[in-house]
């Protein structure tokens, strides 16, 4: 048998595991490839055409999924996904934000959680306020426009 062929067949297997931790399908494609170049040796194929095989079939296989990843990843940066779901949200000061001490407690819907202030300003306690982002387990806020009323 082909010493190649177990080249491959190792190479095959260690790229299809380690596409399982990486955030996308780009791996998966030239473990693929290498399992293709893999049969090619088995069946006596040389070097040189295992070569032409794994190089093909990787372009391939990234060619035609490109367009679908592509749209996959353009939707879900629309879909927002855990805490970064509450960016946007509408909240209410419970504790007073200060960045310099590390206080602070906003309640999003339901949930409290710790604040910190984007603007960099002291956010007193009853403020209503805005989440532009998510850092770890902290929202960073913003305080809302005066709104006139409860500002919901």
């Amino acid at each position: 048998m082909n010493p190649m062929f177990w080249i491959w067949l190792i190479l095959a297997a260690v790229l299809i595991v380690a596409e399982l931790f990486t955030a996308g399908f780009f791996l998966l494609w030239f473990g693929i490839a290498a399992a293709g170049a893999a049969l090619a040796g088995l069946l006596g194929a040389g070097t040189a055409v295992q070569w032409v095989v794994f190089i093909a079939l990787s372009a391939v296989l990234w060619a035609v999924t490109r367009p679908f990843a592509r749209r996959m990843r353009r939707g879900g940066e629309s879909e927002a996904v855990g805490a970064d779901r509450y960016v946007g949200l509408k909240g209410l000061v419970l504790t007073e934000i200060d960045n310099a001490s590390a206080a602070g407690l906003v309640r999003i819907e339901r949930e409290e959680w710790r604040a910190e202030s984007g603007t960099g300003d002291v956010i007193p306690k009853g403020t209503w306020i805005e989440v532009t982002a998510v850092t770890g387990a902290r929202l960073i806020v913003r305080p809302r426009e005066k709104a006139g009323g409860a500002g919901t």
